[in-house]
């Protein structure tokens, strides 16, 4: 085990701008270009997130690298497909993984947990609460939550874009202030970073995000995403007032430098709406994937929902009825054209509102409190 130097102490000129947090790290940071665990870069991000600790702020990591730790431990696999692969190298990487981060908190006299989750997990309302009451109280016993996403059960078809968008649903699930993603670019340019004339834009306001911006489709040796997911994912969380970072996490110093504001100019921050959305309307938020069906409503539905008025949706906007859907479960909202409005918990089986469509009920087919618009 190598030794781990004590945290250097904070220079406090500064207050801090956020006290709970998830900070997100990139399988091209935590390891070398052999595939190998970077145990030095490890121990410096952990430092990094003790030195916040002990000012009182929470912390939640999600964390890459199992995979790469497994392909470095096994090597290239000739008979197996690829999710095989995947499956394989996860086990035996995710022991690798945890095992090295509870080192290095240890040597501060802290504790960690693992938390490993599916995309599944976030699609039933009574699953996300529970995942949600699990890490509110490994944060209360001042434990700190290290989720990895579970590639050893996940089905593809199932599996998050990345830890990108895993991130970004603990975040909102856990009602955090601010996510950093952490990879090894410094941020958002306005063309490729390295070409001529390519700047860093160290701010981008909610719904500012316009024709300067150039995101490159160009996915990271170990990872499954990329820029242009994280900026998906950082646009949505401004949207509901989550402040979000991308930042380089080569760079040393840099989780302390976002959270007191220092050296600006070397990340991106998306600065978030004023307005918080509620819990359920985050959840929904991150449920496209999880919706049964649909309901295309007409015009006057439409105006009125996206109008500044807090309406819910009733019967008689119903046009049509797509796919099978029970109570309770979420549903896409369309208008005429086929533009996704949003999303709901619907009131009434995909039965029920095909019989009721179009008329008075005076029930809304879902409530202001259970939609979501984008």
């Amino acid at each position: 085990m190598e030794r781990i130097a004590a945290p250097k102490a904070f220079i406090m000129e500064d207050s801090l701008l956020f006290r709970k947090i998830v900070v997100k790290v990139g399988s091209n940071v935590l390891t070398r270009e052999d595939g190998t665990l970077n145990i030095s870069r490890m121990s410096q991000i952990v430092d990094q997130l003790v030195r916040l600790k002990r000012e009182g702020v929470q912390v939640i990591l999600v964390t890459s690298g199992a995979v790469a730790a497994g392909r470095a431990e096994i090597g290239t696999l000739k008979r197996q497909d690829p999710v095989s692969s995947r499956q394989l190298w996860s086990a035996v990487g995710q022991v690798k993984l945890i095992n090295r981060y509870a080192d290095l908190f240890q040597q501060y006299g802290m504790t960690c947990a693992q938390v490993l989750t599916t995309k599944e997990n976030f699609g039933d309302r009574l699953h996300y609460l529970n995942m949600r009451n699990c890490m509110q109280t490994l944060l209360e016993h001042e434990v700190v939550p290290i989720v990895n996403e579970n590639d050893t059960i996940s089905v593809t078809e199932l599996m998050f874009t990345d830890n990108d968008e895993l991130s970004g649903l603990i975040a909102s699930m856990m009602d955090m202030e601010a996510l950093v993603l952490l990879s090894n670019v410094d941020g958002v340019y306005t063309a490729a970073p390295g070409q001529p004339g390519s700047e860093l834009i160290p701010r981008i306001p909610i719904g500012q995000q316009g024709d300067r911006i150039n995101i490159s489709a160009t996915k990271s040796n170990f990872g499954r995403g990329g820029m242009l997911t994280k900026f998906h994912i950082a646009g949505k969380l401004a949207g509901q007032g989550i402040s979000v970072f991308i930042a380089n996490g080569y760079r040393e110093e840099i989780l302390t430098d976002i959270l007191y504001a220092r050296n600006t100019h070397q990340y991106t921050h998306f600065i978030p709406a004023e307005q918080k959305s509620s819990g359920v309307r985050k959840w929904l938020a991150h449920s496209d994937d999880f919706a049964r069906g649909e309901v295309v409503i007409n015009d006057g539905a439409r105006d009125a929902l996206l109008s500044d008025k807090a309406v819910s949706l009733l019967m008689i906007g119903i046009v049509s009825v797509a796919g099978f859907f029970r109570s309770g479960d979420i549903v896409r909202v369309k208008d005429a054209s086929g533009r996704l409005l949003g999303l709901g918990k619907a009131a009434f089986s995909s039965g029920e509102t095909e019989t009721e469509k179009g008329g008075k009920k005076r029930k809304p087919f879902i409530h202001y409190d259970y939609l979501y618009l984008f």
